[in-house]
């Protein structure tokens, strides 16, 4: 190909997107790390919300509510393997079922029986049983504190309060003093953790079981689980004409955006939009010991690359922020699959195809992104019409998504991986070459071996 294709149209201007908007549309990159039906932590937000305007709470203490309850499920990504590895079973499944699981004995042992290597060898189902079971208290302390730090941590580096950290971190507490981390009681656990926990009990049961089975489970779980005080103010608002009724409708998502307290309205401007895409990129990146430091790395190599291309600086740092949430998707796919030394069969090669559409699902969702949602998805693509999710081929696959593409199978390739260790440079370039022209982009490639020249010694070895 003599010319590069055309490059993708730019990003609308950050400040015509509210933060609000961003957040909530990367929520439902959360609900899918939890295994939850797409817009959990939206329904959280509108049910939290609602109870804390019935307590009276200022427009400050709820806007830092508002964020607690997007993003109540931050860190939930960074344990996903280590449940893997301890219950020999899928993350998402098993986050998804855990969430309906209370204090009691039995429930908690029929779970992990239910839970714990069902389609293991039975003597290493066994052996993982028994190591549960003798070690469940260390073990769930170490989920969950893993969990809520990373999330407390990543809200730090999107410029929230404290507080909102500090909701997100305790986010596990029960009222009576047996939740998890530190096994805070009563008013000394955050009142924006004890709203969130209640919002989501209340999302997950509603969602399943209608309304009858979210307010039996409430009021089971109050004084235990939950603030009695908590508990009645939701039975309050729970009265109100149509809080149900929007709390199953689409309409939902919109209808959060007016709840943010207009006074709080929060303007991105592109170092803000920078930062957020960074943080959710360190979420994808969270999931697998194999994926630590990928976005980051894509972002670099793309950069390189664009710079090499002549692309304009405004239009290499929207291609950044491309490459940063180019796989956030994958917070959709069971490490049991990302992370299998194996050979994948066709089902869970279907699973982790279906992370790129995912990924423009997720990214879509904001009108300020719709194209680059498109450019971030296609990653996959090959020129030859190979690749997926929808076969693109040639010209129907624009310079910035061969950009990313490239940068993606260079850090692929000499990364380490649960099947091989990592690859030279000098023979990933090798690997690389025999695939220009069919996956690879020939130009691109060419920016990429310049582009080699000038990275930092730490990442040619």
């Amino acid at each position: 190909m003599k010319n590069p294709p055309t490059p993708a149209s730019p990003l609308l201007q950050p400040l015509q997107l509210r933060l609000s908007e961003l957040i909530s549309a990367l929520s439902y990159a959360l609900d899918i790390t939890e295994g939850q039906p797409e817009g959990h932590c939206v329904r959280c937000c509108w049910i939290g919300m609602h109870i804390g305007r019935q307590i009276g709470l200022s427009d400050d203490d709820l806007w830092d509510l508002y964020y607690t309850l997007l993003l109540k499920d931050l860190g939930c990504s960074s344990n996903a393997a280590r449940i893997c590895e301890l219950y020999l079973t899928d993350d998402l499944s098993f986050k998804r079922d855990f969430k309906t699981v209370g204090s009691s004995l039995p429930q908690v042992l029929s779970f992990v029986l239910g839970h714990t290597g069902l389609k293991a060898p039975l003597a290493e189902r066994f052996r993982s049983v028994l190591n549960i079971f003798s070690k469940g208290d260390e073990i769930a302390q170490e989920l969950i504190s893993t969990r809520c730090q990373r999330g407390a941590e990543i809200a730090r580096k999107l410029r929230f309060p404290e507080r909102v950290a500090e909701g997100i971190y305790s986010l596990d507490e029960h009222f009576n003093g047996q939740g998890r981390p530190q096994q805070l009681a009563g008013e000394a656990i955050p009142l924006f953790s004890r709203i969130a926990l209640l919002a989501q009990v209340i999302d997950v049961f509603h969602t399943a079981g209608g309304v009858a089975a979210a307010q039996a489970e409430v009021r089971e779980r109050s004084g235990s689980w939950f603030d009695p005080a908590i508990t009645e103010a939701f039975e309050q608002v729970a009265a109100v004409a149509g809080f149900w009724e929007t709390l199953a409708s689409p309409a939902v998502t919109d209808a959060i955006l007016a709840l943010e307290p207009a006074s709080h309205v929060v303007p991105l401007d592109d170092d803000y939009l920078d930062d957020i895409a960074a943080a959710f990129g360190q979420v994808v990146d969270s999931k697998s010991p194999y994926t630590s430091g990928h976005s980051q790395r894509v972002a670099l190599y793309t950069d390189l690359i664009a710079e090499d291309l002549g692309l304009s600086p405004e239009r290499r740092r929207w291609l950044k922020r491309g490459a940063l949430l180019h796989d956030v998707g994958k917070l959709g796919v069971s490490n049991s699959v990302l992370d299998k030394p194996g050979k994948l069969d066709a089902d869970e090669w279907a699973a982790v195809q279906a992370h790129a559409a995912y990924t423009e699902t997720i990214l879509g969702r904001i009108d300020a992104f719709a194209e680059l949602a498109k450019v971030a998805a296609a990653h996959h693509e090959r020129l030859d019409g190979k690749g997926y999710p929808k076969g693109l081929s040639g010209d129907e696959i624009c310079l910035e998504t061969r950009i990313i593409t490239t940068a993606d199978i260079f850090d692929a390739i000499t990364a380490e991986r649960p099947y091989r260790g990592a690859v030279p440079v000098p023979k990933t370039l090798e690997i690389m070459a025999e695939n220009v022209g069919t996956a690879i982009d020939p130009t691109c490639f060419a920016a990429l071996k310049a582009a080699i020249e000038r990275l930092p010694a730490q990442f040619c070895r």
